[in-house]
């Protein structure tokens, strides 16, 4: 028998017969009633397996909320059916890690396999692979370092990350938005409008931390797990992810510093991390140290601050250049910035001989200050520019590739990337910049079009009938965010009786 790693997928395939052999007499109807009994039965597995994993986890949700003191006995929580949990949340197409296996693979065998990880992990016996290191690009031309962990590693994290959620996500501030469970960068989006609009902003401070995820310290972010962590076991298994190493031309690199980013439980990591050294250390800041209105939205290692009083701004500023450095961190000076921005940073400016306020990118948007047809104070959000190209050259590339396609193949993928481009940026403000989208979508196909053959005479008649075919059209998706923030939050609405004060940062506290 072979179990975990060492399987190869000719062993996951011996037992099946060549497609020439005879069948036996009993053979046509077997398979079919096994296969059907198999695949009965392994719905039933994960439809009890989800159940008892969620009331686990509830349970443990409602120990955090009780008392704040470690948890000493969490690792019988990795169980065989939450391993399966995790196993079925991957993505079936994920490029694989250093093991070299995929999920279909993984899947042939799947309880065989998982009851022999289960039985490594509590043992002890198990072990975490380097992470094979690879790169994508950047809006802005650079390459992005990636982890590519393997497989069974990235199942035991998965299922170790909704145990740690369970525990952190009532620890965790309401101005907290990235890779949380039910709250998206939308969610973010909306609350850093709706605190601009209500709260006293007169100034932005901008923060860029360099190179986050590969600078945190693993020994101090060990020492924020244990705050909550008792179960030695589960501080082993991190610090078994942590010192696996990066895999890059044949050699293994292991740090003391970063978590991997692209690991599956990269996230929780950062924002157990920054929980720590940004966010409550913020708050107390808030509370002890600012003379006027602040707020924050931190989204991941993203994260945007306003003020009221520029004083406040700048001893934030000096503070958290500070505190970042007790916590092996730094800003980026060449994208940290402080500026004007808020409902009279136009009549300030304009008494001081300067321009328009200047604007600032927060989650793929431009933020800008405007006036509404009534004159009524307005930010104005549109997609960054940088972005929207960086789209358009992959569309271009893309349909070169797929030059020779019928039409209707073509069509049918632009489709499915501009429906996807739109139900992320089609947000109110934001129409001039669907419909330069959409006429620029519509423009590369045209030339695709046009390259098939020189003889080729396609006219834009006939490819603006082509893309009211298969392109959407540009409209807007999402609610005003106020209407959105008031669902997500009803008890911050004035009805509820909490004073306005309570709002800080997007979230209730």
């Amino acid at each position: 028998m072979m179990h975990g790693r060492e399987k190869s997928d000719s062993a996951i395939v011996a037992g099946k017969p060549t497609n020439k052999a005879v069948p036996t007499a009993a053979e046509p109807m077997e398979p079919r009633a096994g296969a059907k009994g198999n695949a009965s039965q392994q719905s039933t597995h994960r439809t009890q397996g989800r159940e008892r994993v969620s009331q686990a986890l509830e349970r443990v949700r409602q120990a955090a909320q009780r008392k704040k003191e470690k948890f000493t006995a969490l690792l019988h929580h990795i169980s065989i059916d939450s391993l399966r949990m995790a196993f079925f949340a991957l993505k079936r197409d994920a490029a694989s890690g250093v093991d070299g296996w995929t999920w279909p693979t993984y899947e042939a065998d799947l309880e065989r396999n998982l009851t022999d990880l289960h039985e490594r992990v509590h043992r002890g016996a198990y072990r975490a692979l380097p992470s094979r290191r690879v790169y994508i690009p950047k809006p802005d031309g650079r390459q992005r370092p990636l982890a590519v962990a393997a497989l069974e590693d990235k199942i035991v994290q998965r299922a170790t990350a909704a145990v740690l959620n369970a525990i952190y996500e009532e620890d965790f501030l309401g101005f907290s938005y990235g890779f949380r469970p039910g709250r998206g960068a939308h969610d973010a989006l909306d609350a850093l409008m709706v605190a601009l609009k209500s709260r006293k902003v007169n100034f932005i401070f901008d923060a860029d931390i360099r190179s986050f995820f590969d600078t945190v310290s693993q020994k101090w972010l060990i020492r924020f797990l244990e705050h909550r962590i008792g179960d030695k076991r589960i501080i082993r298994l991190v610090q078994k992810w942590l010192k696996a190493g990066v895999l890059e031309d044949g050699v293994v690199s292991v740090s003391e510093r970063g978590t991997g980013q692209g690991a599956v439980i990269s996230p929780l990591l950062a924002n157990i991390y920054l929980h720590y050294v940004l966010d409550l250390w913020a708050e107390r800041w808030r509370r002890r140290e600012a003379t006027g209105d602040m707020i924050i939205v931190r989204y991941a290692d993203d994260f945007i601050v306003g003020f009221q009083r520029e004083a406040d701004a700048r001893r934030f500023w000096d503070d958290m250049r500070n505190r970042f450095e007790e916590f092996s961190l730094s800003l980026n000076p060449d994208k940290t910035r402080l500026i004007e921005f808020g409902r009279f940073a136009a009549e300030r400016r304009a008494q001081r001989g300067l321009g328009k306020p200047e604007t600032f990118n927060f989650l793929g948007f431009t933020f800008i200050c405007e006036r509404n047809s009534r004159g009524q104070f307005l930010v104005k959000r549109i997609t960054r520019r940088d972005r929207m190209r960086a789209t358009l050259r992959e569309i271009k590339d893309e349909l070169r590739r797929r030059m020779h396609q019928p039409i209707p193949e073509q069509g049918a993928w632009i489709e499915q990337v501009v429906r996807g481009f739109f139900a992320y940026h089609a947000v109110p403000t934001n129409g001039a910049a669907l419909k330069a989208f959409y006429y620029y979508v519509e423009r590369i196909w045209l030339r695709t079009l046009r390259r098939r053959s020189q003889k080729d005479r396609f006219s834009w008649q006939r490819m603006h009938r082509l893309a009211a075919d298969w392109i959407p059209k540009p409209r807007i998706l999402h609610p005003y965010p106020d209407k959105r923030f008031a669902v997500t939050h009803p008890r911050l609405e004035p009805c509820a009786g909490i004073p306005p004060a309570r709002i800080w940062a997007g979230g209730g506290q």
